[in-house]
Order: C-alpha cells, then structure tokens, then sequence
C-alpha cells in the first residue's frame, strides 16, 4: 500500500466520523419534539430517525454536487497530497467545533462547522485564491442567513392557522390526533436531513478521491461512498446527542404536538426545497428557526436567553471551526515539512483529534444525559451523573 493511498484511508474514515458526529448532532432536528411532546419514545424516535435518514441519503446528490466542487478552487489546490491535508484538517476542525458544541448541548450547525474548516484549511493553504467565494455567498452563506427566517415565520404562521382551526376542538381530543401529524411530519424531516446533510461528507470524500487521483473531478459520485455516508449518518443519528435533543426539545420553547406538526412540517418542505437546489443549507438552523416560530405563532413563551446562546454559536462556528482547521494545516504542514515526510504530519494531527475528543467525551461524563433525563429539567445545564428510573410516556398523553 502507498502512502498516498494510507493517507487517503485516513481522510476516508476521518470523514466518516464527521458523518458519525453530523448524525449523532442533528438528531434533535427531527426528533426533539416529537420525544418532547411524548408523541415517541425517545429510543422508538432515535431509531425511526436514523432509518429515514438512511433512505435519505440515496435520494439526491445535489448538495454533494455542491461541497465536492463548489467551495475550493480544485485548479489552484493541484490535487496530491496537498489537497488531501486541506481536506483532513477541514475534517479535524468540524469534528472538534461538533463535539465541543454536543459537550456544552449547543445546537450548533455541523454543515456550517464542515465548511469553516474546509475554508480555513484551504486559506492556510493556498491563501483567498483557494476559495471559490461565489459558492460560498450563495449556496452557504444566503441560505445560512435567510433560511432560519423563512422557517421560523412559515412555521409561526401555520402554527397561529393550527390553533385558529382547531380552537373548538378538545384539547385531549386535539392532543391525541396531533400526535400522528406530528410523527409523519418529524419522519419527513428526517428524510429531508438524509437528503441534505449525508451528501456533505459524500462531497468531502469526493474531493479526497479527486486529490488522490482516484477519480476524475467531472465523474460522479461513487455508490460505494453514498453507501457507507449513509450508513455513518444513521449509525450517529440512533445513537443520539441527547445533550442537543434536550436543549432543543425543553430549553427553548414548552412544545405541544399541533406546534411540533407545525415546526416538523416547515422544516421538511424548506430543507427538501433547498436539497433539489443544491443549497447546502444547515438543518440545525432551519429545525431551530421552526421551533421558534411556531412558538411565537402559538403565543408561548420562548426562552430568548437560550436562543441567544444559539445564534452566538451560530455565529461564530463558521471562523472557529475555520481557525481549527487553518491550525491543524499549519501543525501537519509544519509536521511534514521538517521530518521530510508524507504522513507525519496527519499521524500527528489524527492523535490530536482522538485525545480532545476522548478528553470532551470523558468531560460530559460529568453531567451525563441520556434519553431518561428527556422529560426532566430544561436545558443541558446539571452537573449531575441521572440515576432516575426511565420514565414510561403513554400512548396518546
């Protein structure tokens, strides 16, 4: 095997983790309402997740199209080993900003997180001509800005409709018939997320065959990575970041299930729309924008506190995932330069990913929180290890 080729397996499985953690990230997306509302059992909800994320994932290769081609300039990265450390510590540094978000239960975007760090390895690398700017204005940074809005006052007007409608109804009555809306509409959005967020890590590895000269830029992407993409993607969603779920779920709005119907059912429809465009915009965004809107369309209280925590992180995940990666290139380059090697300077580079993420892991051990601790407390706030028993969530309540 040539090091090239050991190198390009690196970069493969490196990427397929960033998938793991995309998955075990934006399970809340979907999931959070429906488990907040009792509408499915936290585990039933994890699992029906990570298998429409699946079916997802095979359904369109626009966004794909999208990462693989559209952000670094492939003329002025030359392809070889140069673009490959670009492309392996982009990873390192949406892996690291993914797993530090999940420790403090932030949901922030992993989509944003993958392109801050492509961006800044691609500057630390070949400087601002490495970057194709005009994708990234239109097909991240539009999107990132107009896409929670769009969301959050589609989803604000349905839900005042909802309420409006239905105001004769019983409220048990209500509840109880809302509860199947509100699944199918949470199952949608889990497709829509296979469609959109799997293709990411596809259009990485793509980009990684293309430096490895293992496939012709123009050629499309291989079924063998849309395969294990979406089998990472599903493996990371049943697992679930349920320090995320729980924020997204409790922390920013009380949701009853015409709301969560309201809130699934416009992030579905916006995140298909964008995925046929090839628009890869965050789901984290689009899912979060939702809740609030069909909080304020129901006249809830919204915790604009933890909001803000949200749209901080929202910010600042784009330069901090960037510096990550513009650091991690310097630490591989400077690595490769000096040994005279090929692969030191990712060897080295790996390690520090598997020790910061081992020492976040062992961290949130901490203030542990499982699906038990789903219908207890608000957001990710406790330092405590839960003991309580599971609690039972009736069909129907």
């Amino acid at each position: 095997m040539t090091t090239e080729l050991i190198i390009l397996v690196i970069v493969v499985l490196t990427a397929l983790a960033f998938d793991f953690t995309n998955g075990f990230h934006d399970t809340a997306n979907a999931m959070a309402s429906s488990i907040a509302t009792g509408a499915l059992k936290p585990k039933a909800a994890v699992a029906l997740s990570a298998v429409l994320n699946l079916v997802g994932a095979f359904l369109s290769i626009e966004v794909a199209k999208t990462v693989g081609s559209g952000l670094i300039d492939l003329e002025t990265a030359g392809g070889g080993p140069s673009l490959m450390l670009i492309v392996f510590t982009g990873l390192v540094g949406a892996i690291l900003w993914n797993v530090f978000t999940w420790l403090l239960g932030l949901p922030s975007s992993s989509s944003h997180a993958l392109f801050g760090g492509l961006i800044g390895a691609t500057l630390a690398s070949l400087g601002t001509n490495g970057v194709l700017w005009s994708g990234v204005l239109m097909k991240i940074i539009v999107p990132a800005l107009m896409a929670p809005l769009i969301a959050g006052v589609v989803a604000g007007v349905g839900a005042a409709l909802i309420y409006a409608l239905t105001k004769p109804v019983p409220a048990e009555q209500k509840k109880k018939n809302f509860r199947f809306g509100q699944i199918s509409a949470a199952s949608l959005m889990s497709l829509a997320h296979g469609t959109n967020d799997a293709q990411k890590t596809m259009g990485v590895i793509f980009l990684a065959l293309v430096a490895a000269n293992e496939i012709n830029p123009e050629a499309d992407i291989p079924f063998w990575v849309r395969l294990v993409c979406a089998l990472a993607i599903a493996l990371g969603t049943y697992l679930g970041g349920w320090r995320i779920i729980k924020t997204m779920g409790k922390g920013i709005v009380d949701i009853e299930g015409p709301q969560g119907f309201a809130a699934d059912g416009s992030s579905a429809a916006i995140i298909l729309t964008s995925s046929h465009f090839g628009m890869a915009l965050s789901t984290t965004h689009v899912a979060t924008g939702s809740i609030i809107g069909s909080g304020v369309g129901r006249r809830a209280k919204v915790s604009w506190s933890t909001a803000r925590r949200m749209v901080i992180a929202w910010i600042i995940t784009l330069p901090a995932a960037g510096s990550v990666g513009a650091l991690t290139w310097f630490v591989g380059n400077g690595i490769n330069s000096l040994t005279g090697s090929a692969w030191m300077g990712e060897a080295t580079v790996f390690l520090i990913l598997v020790g910061f993420c081992f020492w976040m892991w062992a961290h949130s051990r901490k203030s542990a929180v499982s699906h038990i601790d789903m219908h207890s407390g608000e957001a990710v706030t406790t330092r405590e290890v839960h003991t309580e028993s599971i609690p039972t969530v009736k069909a129907g309540s």
